[in-house]
């Protein structure tokens, strides 16, 4: 029996196949964890608390600056939100030299 090749692009597509937008089918639910960062997590934790926790970390900070604050870049939140009875403020100056 052969079959027929269809030239790509040339087929219908089937309404009745594949999900809609915004349309979940299956896989982990919306917020669950993954397990292993949870695991690589803990580990992390525990070796710093036995490294000394607090102290360790303010040691660092001052004899590796540069790996303490991308430690803390990736810890910090990623959005940063006002209050709304005190809303964020941003100032933007500008100075214009004269040209010569």
């Amino acid at each position: 029996m052969a079959t027929a090749k269809v030239a790509a692009g040339s087929r219908k597509p089937n309404p009745n196949r594949g999900s809609k937008p915004g349309e979940r089918r299956g896989g982990r639910q919306k917020g669950v964890p993954n397990k292993l960062s949870g695991d690589v997590k803990a580990m992390i934790l525990a070796a710093l608390d036995e490294a000394g926790g607090i102290d360790y970390l303010l040691e660092q900070s001052k004899n590796n600056p540069s790996a303490f604050m991308t430690l803390l870049g990736k810890v910090l939140p990623m959005t940063v939100a006002g209050d709304k009875d005190n809303p964020l403020q941003t100032v933007v100056k500008f100075t214009l030299a004269p040209l010569e």
